[in-house]
């Protein structure tokens, strides 16, 4: 297959920037400030490195928008939507019609996710996928005679994604501020986030409190009014919050005790980033449904999942009557073929296994050597995410007076400095390609540490 194109003219740095701004509202962004900075142009990529159009090689320590799990430039991939395209560019799944590649996707999806998955609901994305699943858990429990069972727990600061449902099933207040969110029938309650809230509790004494919310909100609501929660294994977007060992198994018996479905993000978790396929696996978890999307095709295409476990299926099967929800480019043929061959990569190269035993606990071994950092109160992560908690005082875990302002420096140095390194307000986190060598991971941890020096230089001298 040719990798020469002519689609697209050749433009300086400035000229891009400029039509950039003239004509591009980008997502997650101050229009007026992007405006007067310029964009970063991106221009190409290959394994697990960026180049933007100076030129300059940039390590990917974001896999993206943590999805390019297979890293950038897999031939595979592109020649699998390239053959699709040919064969059979698209076609819908309404008016009870289908085609190979998603019934191929579907069964293969089977296989790889936890055993009481067995059919799976397509999707765009993650946000459209969790979308699905308040109209689809609201559906079963009318379906089973209890159309009280309406509401659906979340947690703050938690991410489902940017549309309406999505949003309000993710507990991030500058996204509720904006349109009247969150949608009715959709709460919260406390993140495990042991650093910020455990106060004096051991990570194992905190776990139990923080599950315990949920049974404190669902008696509060009362339980007969609780259709669901939903969780992310580990809040992404969130901040990394890497809940303690105790607080999955007390969370997954409240739910059994109550009866309510539970809910497993692994949008971000899903497909090997934690060293097992799913978090929920690394957690020993059994959610009844899944939202899976960016690793199911390395971020190559646009596709969401929803994987429904036996006791939801059974029930919208059997109970009969159609379900008023679908899109467009639900199981979509290329992104399906797409997703097809990422998965067998992912299973047969036996990444996933190399995460879990040999580059994962590589990289956390080395990210931990970052919390000798003066600024670094907290390096934590599994398997191929991490985060580190910039601070006043490490000592009593004291944060800056405004929460993001040294994130926001620290992440402009990593850029400057040829390393993308997201901050979460004072949080710096990574998400990196799961292709990564452990020549690599010494090129990310060396970077990431003339960063943080960098940021506490600047400190120093405001």
């Amino acid at each position: 297959m040719s990798t020469k194109h002519n689609l697209i003219a050749p433009r300086t740095t400035g000229e891009w920037q400029a039509a950039d701004s003239q004509h591009y509202l980008h997502p997650f962004t101050d229009f007026k400030q992007l405006a007067a900075q310029g964009s970063r142009i991106i221009t190409s990529a290959d394994g697990v490195y960026l180049r933007d159009s100076e030129g300059h090689r940039i390590l990917d320590g974001m896999a993206g928008l943590w999805c390019v799990n297979l890293g950038y430039g897999r031939r595979e991939l592109a020649e699998a939507a390239y053959n699709q395209m040919l064969e059979l560019p698209y076609y819908n799944s309404f008016f009870k019609s289908a085609h190979p590649p998603a019934i191929e996707l579907a069964s293969l999806l089977a296989e790889v996710t936890p055993p009481q998955f067995s059919r799976v609901f397509y999707a765009g994305s993650g946000s459209e996928a969790n979308d699905t699943i308040v109209r689809m858990v609201r559906r079963y429990w009318d379906l089973c005679g209890e159309p009280g069972r309406h509401t659906i727990i979340s947690r703050e600061n938690a991410y489902h994604g940017s549309t309406m449902a999505a949003a309000s099933l993710g507990g991030m207040r500058p996204m509720h501020e904006q349109g009247g969110l969150p949608i009715p029938g959709i709460v919260h309650i406390e993140q495990p986030y042991w650093y910020e809230n455990a106060g004096d509790l051991a990570p194992e004494e905190y776990g139990i409190k923080a599950a315990r919310r949920l049974a404190e909100k669902i008696e509060e609501l009362g339980p007969k009014n609780v259709a669901a929660f939903i969780g992310e294994p580990v809040q992404g977007a969130g901040g990394v919050i890497v809940p303690p060992p105790t607080y999955w198994p007390e969370i997954q018996r409240i739910c059994d005790h109550y009866g309510i479905l539970l809910i497993a993000d692994e949008v971000i978790c899903g497909f090997g980033r934690l060293g097992s396929w799913f978090g929920s696996q690394h957690f020993g978890f059994r959610p009844d449904i899944m939202t899976l999307a960016k690793g199911i095709t390395s971020g190559y295409q646009p596709l969401g999942a929803v994987m429904v476990g036996d006791r939801m299926a059974e029930v919208l099967i059997e109970k009969g009557g159609e379900f008023h929800h679908g899109y467009t480019y639900s199981g979509h043929p290329v992104a399906c073929a797409v997703a097809i061959r990422n998965i067998r990569i992912l299973r047969d190269e036996g990444i996933v296994e190399r995460v879990r035993t040999d580059t994962g606990p590589y990289l956390q071994q080395r990210w931990r050597e970052l919390a000798e950092h003066p600024l670094v109160g907290e390096a934590r992560g599994i398997g191929f995410i991490g985060a580190l908690e910039l601070v006043a005082d490490k000592a009593t875990r004291r944060f800056f007076p405004k929460r993001g302002d040294v994130g926001t420096i620290c992440r402009d140095h990593c850029f400057a400095n040829g390393l993308v390194m997201r901050a979460v307000r004072d949080t710096m986190i990574i998400s990196p390609p799961l292709i990564m060598e452990r020549a690599h991971i010494d090129e990310l941890i060396e970077k990431a540490w003339r960063c943080l020096d960098l940021t506490a230089r600047d400190l120093t001298n405001a």
